[in-house]
């Protein structure tokens, strides 16, 4: 097997991962009766600790080194709660207010984002091209949203706030910790971006007022957004980007939230109708035109 498609299956099936993990939260959500407030600190914390763990093991000292110069540190922290913590709460939060197909195509639109940032950082208009990936963006996400009827827009209001803002906080952490991540392991900045998460999220909700206690398929499912979601989804599609690098990476990523509509429509019985199915299509015709861009403007 060549790299080519090593990469390709890899990426593939972080995607998927992901996609499932994303399924797996409505479950919990909507027939266990969780609460992303409970769940994401509970998932961040002890992927904290997992993480945390295997970097002492490995790295050990250097493991803390990132605290030791300001800017590092300032990045880190920027990294790993505007970023990281609140993406994975708002990620969640839109899962529980709509669905996981809705969830996962959301956080699709992070490149847009991407692009502003970087328009106003080089002080340049937006090329055609890529005023053309944002309108299919914008109809992408109104199509799957609505599912074609604009009456559900206003339904659909908070969901839609949430999956931007989990977009945005995406964006930051691709763009903010670019120092950070020439010069550490990724492993590194995910252990303290899941343990610095799960601490202020619990603070910040008082995580431990909320009574609830899950059943062993709730503890099952919480097993599964850690080790599939989180450990094995991000390895898997990291290592397949390292391959065929993130233009491809973006593109074979799209496994997840194609996987969390199948899910949704054979478990759940989520609607999917003709709407839908343009919806992605945009979705899709949107990252790949964005793909092209970022390699002409590279």
């Amino acid at each position: 097997m060549n790299s080519r498609t090593a990469g390709m299956l890899l990426t593939v099936s972080g995607g998927l991962c992901w996609g499932m993990s994303g399924c797996m939260g409505q479950y919990m959500f909507s027939v266990l009766g969780m609460d992303s407030q409970w769940l994401v600190p509970i998932r961040l914390g002890l992927a904290g600790v997992m993480m945390m763990i295997f970097c002492l093991v490995k790295f050990g000292k250097r493991t803390f080194k990132p605290w030791t110069n300001r800017t590092e540190c300032l990045e880190l922290l920027i990294y790993s709660l505007p970023g990281v913590a609140l993406c994975q709460f708002t990620y969640f939060l839109t899962i529980q207010l709509s669905t996981a197909s809705l969830g996962t195509i959301m956080q699709d639109l992070s490149p847009i984002f991407i692009i502003v940032v970087m328009c106003i950082r080089e002080r340049r208009r937006p090329a055609f091209v890529q005023i053309i990936a944002i309108a299919l963006a914008l109809t992408g996400v109104t199509l799957v949203s609505t599912h074609g009827d604009l009456t559900n827009l206003g339904a659909q209001s908070g969901a839609i706030i949430a999956g931007v803002i989990s977009a945005v906080c995406v964006m930051i952490y691709n763009v903010v910790p670019v120092h950070l991540i020439r010069k550490y392991p990724v492993s590194i900045m995910q252990a303290w971006a899941f343990s610095l998460g799960g601490v202020l999220l619990a603070l910040i909700f008082r995580s431990w007022e909320i009574h609830y206690v899950p059943d062993i398929r709730g503890i099952i499912g919480i097993i599964f957004v850690i080790v599939v979601g989180n450990v094995l989804a991000f390895t898997l599609y990291m290592k397949g980007v390292s391959y065929i690098g993130p233009e491809r990476g973006i593109l074979y990523g799209f496994s997840e939230p194609l996987i969390a509509a199948v899910i949704g429509v054979v478990f759940f019985k989520n609607p999917f109708t003709v709407a839908d199915v343009f919806g992605f299509a945009c979705i899709f015709a949107m990252l790949f035109l964005i793909t092209k861009t970022q390699k002409r403007f590279a």
